[in-house]
């Protein structure tokens, strides 16, 4: 269903994952990322990232990656994210639905090793509480901090706000009907699909 001008689709599909296999899309996401963050007069390295993630539903034909999430009621996968604070994704990972958020975050938390050196802290909502934090700081040396919503704070204290950057950053991705549904065979195709969307938004930003 590729448009009539591109080349046939074996040979797009055989480059698409090439590209995708050899880390390709996610170098050019580094690479505007870090190009759109210095237009903006900051660091090319984030210093601090926020973590969370969205359930979506899958088509019938994908791999056995998929469950279902009881808290939404939605049966396919987790796109798990963690964004910079301007809402720039740093990494992605898509795994079963099922899998709670506190067990998920280690394999997109991973992806961020190597990758940032200025980056100190993580900002999570409550369904990253546990021994996350522990496990982020043994091993990466990063603080994960946990900031509640109010009726979860025994102090009511007023919210961080950049902890809903994350939520915005989903609103991005549903202007992309490919991302609304999740209809990748495979999970790693679905994360490259995500690189993609967010390689176009950050494209976008240089003619602005």
């Amino acid at each position: 269903m590729i448009p009539k001008d591109f080349a046939p689709w074996q040979s797009v599909y055989y480059y698409f994952c090439k590209w995708k296999n050899e880390g390709i899309m996610e170098e050019l996401l580094d690479k505007l990322r870090s190009l759109v963050r210095m237009i903006c007069g900051r660091n090319e390295s984030p210093g601090m990232g926020m973590i969370d993630s969205r359930s979506v539903k899958t088509s019938h034909h994908v791999d056995a990656v998929r469950g279902l999430d009881g808290n939404k009621k939605i049966k396919g996968r987790k796109q798990h994210v963690v964004v910079d604070t301007q809402g720039y994704l740093m990494a992605v990972s898509v795994h079963e639905a099922n899998i709670h958020d506190s067990k998920g975050a280690p394999k997109v938390i991973e992806k961020l090793s190597c990758k940032f050196p200025r980056l100190t802290k993580i900002l999570a909502d409550g369904g990253y509480r546990g021994n996350l934090a522990d496990w982020v700081l043994d091993k990466y040396g990063w603080e994960l901090e946990v900031v509640l919503r109010p009726n979860e704070c025994p102090s009511k204290f007023k919210v961080i706000p950049k902890r809903w950057i994350v939520e915005r950053t989903f609103a991005w991705l549903e202007n992309f009907r490919r991302l609304t549904i999740d209809y990748e065979f495979h999970a790693g195709t679905a994360e490259a699909m995500v690189q993609l969307a967010f390689c176009k938004i950050l494209l976008n930003k240089f003619s602005e």
